[in-house]
């Protein structure tokens, strides 16, 4: 039996892959550096937010095994995950 956690984890991370592809398909079919340049913007945003949902799940399906100190480091790391991505 699946964990339905992880099931759901999991399903993101397959919804982000499948649109991932649809895009990159986008990008074939429109065969404009312009419109590639528009779809790929689309998927900036796709993956820092399947990132924070599906981190977020698995923190809410292990909290009951973690204290407060180790969520604080796990935070502490997302945050600097995304300090490290944002373009200036």
């Amino acid at each position: 039996m699946i964990n339905k956690i992880v099931m759901s984890m999991a399903m993101l991370r397959l919804a982000s892959g499948t649109i991932e592809i649809i895009a990159a398909l986008l990008m074939l079919r429109f065969n404009q550096v312009e419109k590639a340049i528009m779809v790929n913007s689309g998927l900036a945003l796709v993956g820092p937010l399947v990132l924070i949902t599906t981190t977020t799940i698995g923190l809410v399906g292990i909290a009951d095994k973690l204290s407060p100190s180790k969520f604080l480091w796990i935070a502490a790391g997302v945050c600097c995950l995304f300090i490290g991505i944002i373009k200036k």
